[in-house]
């Protein structure tokens, strides 16, 4: 079996709900996969687990020059990837007909433009930043041309930010887990939960979903968030004493705790603004939803309609006040039995057109042909 290296840019304890499944498990099949994670706190690199390489973060940008150090084979490996590090890149291209490995890149998230436009959000965004971002935008795309294989999470995401890559493109969206399907918890009140789980910040303008459910009875609903700023989430709650009744704060530490607290729900919220950067790619949480069979509001954007069929496996509307009021009284009016088939049917449309374990055999499929 051809070995698999895949450089990812996360610390070894971090949760990694995309690359647990996908890589380590269901590419599993096709080839021999190694993984190397940062550590922030060692200082010398270790294999953990048989399978997974830690590398001090100091070392992050000569990764080669590490792994010969630490007597790895590169010339065992058919397959480098690297996950959103262009400095990996560089060193990873740099050394390849050195060892003949075939190189990769995987763009999760376009992080810095996530950044810039945070920024922008708070009134914080400079000239230099524009620049700077054009500028590394530039490297970025000369260094994925080099590559074997782009690995975006979109085409959408590519056009939108990466127009210029030339390189074969193989797309690998987030999906969900065939092996991790959750029973979802069916709680006896009468009120329809709503569950938001994530950040609460200005870019994604919570506000306009908080502004809606303030015009719906509120012995009608409960809302319950999920956040990592839980003080945060109270500050913005207070401006709305009408929802005091009627909102839930979670800290879920962990993501097991985010799926049990999932699960207790009826419907999943991640309706986000109508911008590029939320519109390029499904959000997180609505697999995370989905796992579960709980049915999700959305904004009604290409990517979403693209997967999604309105009021059949999931609804969709416009993001502003007016619509997603209307569409949150909508579901609070169906019955239990009703939605609960929206979810199911949701969750049967993502185990076909968005499953780990058929991304893993079309990516290997991919990989083979190169």
């Amino acid at each position: 079996m051809q070995k698999f290296l895949y450089i990812t840019d996360q610390d070894e304890y971090t949760e990694h709900s995309f690359i647990g499944p996908l890589f380590e498990k269901y590419l599993n099949k096709h080839f021999d996969i190694n993984i190397i994670y940062f550590s922030h706190h060692k200082e010398d690199s270790e294999i953990k687990d048989g399978n997974k390489f830690i590398i001090p973060n100091k070392y992050r940008n000569d990764i080669i020059s590490q792994l010969e150090k630490n007597n790895i084979n590169l010339n065992d490996y058919a397959y480098i990837t690297v996950r959103n590090d262009a400095a990996i890149l560089k060193d990873v291209i740099k050394k390849r007909h050195q060892y003949n490995y075939k190189v990769g890149f995987r763009l999760s998230f376009p992080k810095r433009i996530a950044k810039l436009q945070i920024d922008e959000a708070n009134n914080k965004k400079s000239f230099f930043d524009i620049i700077n971002n054009k500028v590394q935008t530039y490297k970025e795309t000369s260094l994925i041309n080099e590559c074997d294989i782009f690995l975006p999470t979109s085409r959408q995401m590519r056009d939108d930010y990466l127009k210029d890559v030339k390189t074969r493109t193989f797309v690998i969206p987030s999906a969900i887990d065939p092996d991790l399907i959750q029973q979802n918890i069916h709680h006896k009140g009468e009120e329809k939960r709503f569950f938001y789980a994530g950040t609460l910040d200005k870019l994604r303008e919570f506000e306009t979903v908080l502004k809606a459910f303030s015009q719906i009875p509120s012995d009608r609903f409960k809302l319950m968030v999920s956040t990592k700023d839980p003080q945060y989430a109270k500050e913005m709650f207070d401006k709305y004493p009408e929802l005091t009744n009627s909102i839930e704060i979670y800290e879920a530490k962990t993501r097991q705790d985010l799926i049990k607290l999932i699960a207790k729900a009826d419907i999943g919220l991640a309706p986000l603004p109508n911008i590029e950067l939320f519109n390029s790619s499904t959000p997180m949480k609505i697999l995370d939803y989905y796992s579960s069979a709980i049915p999700c509001v959305m904004t009604n954007n290409e990517n979403n309609n693209s997967i999604f069929t309105d009021d059949e496996n999931a609804w969709l509307c416009d993001f502003t006040q007016d619509a997603i009021r209307e569409k949150l009284e909508y579901i609070i009016n169906l019955s239990k039995d009703e939605i609960t088939l929206v979810g199911e049917n949701g969750q049967k449309r993502l185990l076909d057109v968005r499953n780990y374990d058929r991304i893993a055999a079309d990516l290997a499929h991919q990989l083979n042909i190169l």
